[in-house]
């Protein structure tokens, strides 16, 4: 979520705060939660363009009517562009992507009815509209052009800065959606294992969530043509971050890495002052260009790194950001295999061991290729859904030892049905578009508005 900081915070004086701040996400495992994020498109129904900010069927209007089921706004200017509720929040991408950011929740069925209820209230507001929204990875039909941008201040920075760093920033900013999930973890030592064996396996779940086969209309050649914009995005920011694997892997290594990231912005006064391309190392030293003499508080650096765009992102939790935007079960889904994998010791060194022995070469070719084969990727003289196949088991039975039961007594191990039917298709959810668009739907991309509406 990127709604603009409550606060600068505490001025920071010295590298050890950074460090601290990461440190400080650690918790015990009987408080770890589960924050599931998902992002989609919104249109109108009668031409299924995306919808502007203003007018009496835009964003704002969807923003607005939603403040009906006790939503607080989040004001920016004179602009309403998020909305918060015991510990969750609806917020704006740069496109008008309609973003849920879940709260801190205890059990996959208590996201699910959050994703639920969630789209229960979207349907209410954007029905007497004459809008929609679904879940896809990468917009199916209008060009970037026809993309209304939102009126946020860091946008603006973003997107002048996007382009001298890459050709496919401004479509990632425009035209994708992904789902992900936040999980936590008890110490340093948990959080370097978690990181390596969630990194090493995100391309599994790219491939498990590939959605995005399109592009203004027809086949563009990938399955997750949203994972392989992240390609060539920008550099500094985005890959498969080697150090991560290597010894002295922990905190501190990780804010060496983030200060080297190049800034996009500073919040001051209501206002995002840009500082792209400036040095975090400088504002330490009170030397930024932007704000000459000035020092940054914790919020400066929460909002740092949130600019960074990994596979796999730490603050004070792991965020999993490989996956595509997608159908209601994949909301579900995505959070099952993730903690399922990571949250039981058993299970997580059952995945570690699964990946272990991966060379920095096997990471980068995975990385490349997946995005293009998905599930069929050659890999070990198999495919990677081989790979797959054994990471959902893991997976079940790690949320079958948490035993966190529903109200019928069922643990959270059958929100991976979805999974469990791909791998033994061997088929990921753009195969089944694809199949659609060239059979039934005759070549023409307008049905996947309506059958793929939430």
């Amino acid at each position: 979520m990127s709604a603009p900081p409550q606060s600068q915070g505490a001025i920071i004086t010295d590298k050890a705060q950074l460090v601290e701040y990461l440190e400080s996400g650690c918790k015990p495992a009987e408080a770890w939660r589960i924050g599931t994020e998902h992002e989609k498109f919104c249109y109108s129904l009668d031409d299924f363009r995306p919808l502007p900010y203003g007018g009496e069927r835009g964003i704002r209007a969807l923003l607005e009517g939603l403040q009906r089921f006790g939503w607080t706004p989040i004001i920016e200017g004179d602009n309403v562009i998020a909305l918060s509720k015991n510990g969750a929040g609806v917020s704006l991408e740069p496109g008008g992507q309609f973003e849920l950011s879940g709260a801190p929740l205890k059990t996959i069925h208590d996201t699910c009815s959050e994703v639920h209820t969630h789209l229960d209230q979207i349907r209410q507001v954007a029905g007497p509209l004459k809008v929609a929204a679904m879940g896809l990875g990468f917009q199916p039909k209008w060009p970037r052009a026809d993309i209304p941008w939102m009126p946020k201040g860091r946008y603006k920075i973003m997107g002048d800065y996007m382009p001298k760093k890459g050709s496919l920033g401004l479509d990632m900013m425009l035209r994708t959606c992904t789902v992900q999930v936040n999980l936590d973890f008890a110490s340093e030592a948990d959080m370097v294992k978690k990181f390596r064996t969630s990194l090493a396996l995100q391309p599994v779940a790219t491939a498990l969530f590939a959605n995005s086969p399109f592009t203004e209309g027809r086949p563009n050649g990938f399955l997750s043509y949203r994972s392989h914009i992240w390609t060539d995005t920008d550099p500094d920011r985005c890959g498969i971050l080697p150090f991560v694997f290597e010894d002295g892997m922990g905190f501190e290594r990780y804010v060496d890495h983030v200060l080297d990231v190049p800034m996009y912005f500073v919040y001051r006064d209501g206002k995002y002052i840009d500082a792209a391309g400036q040095s975090f190392r400088d504002f330490l030293a009170g030397k930024l260009p932007a704000l000459p003499g000035e020092k940054p508080g914790m919020g400066d650096w929460a909002d740092h790194l949130s600019t960074l765009f990994p596979e796999v992102r730490l603050k004070k939790f792991l965020e999993m950001r490989g996956a595509d935007g997608g159908p209601w079960k994949s909301l579900c889904a995505l959070p099952a295999f993730w903690v399922g994998l990571l949250y039981d010791p058993s299970a997580l060194d059952a995945a570690w061991d699964l990946v272990k022995d991966w060379t920095l070469e096997e990471h980068q070719y995975l990385r490349d290729e997946v995005p293009k084969q998905a599930l069929h990727t050659p890999f070990r003289g198999r495919t990677l859904n081989a790979i797959a196949n054994r990471a959902v088991e893991i997976a079940a039975a790690g949320l079958k030892a948490r035993n966190r039961l529903d109200g019928q007594g069922d643990n959270e191990s059958h929100f991976l049905s979805l999974l469990r039917s791909r791998v033994e298709r061997e088929k990921c959810p753009a195969e089944y578009l694809l199949d659609d668009f060239h059979g039934r739907w005759k070549e023409s991309i307008d049905p996947i508005f309506t059958e793929c509406a939430y």
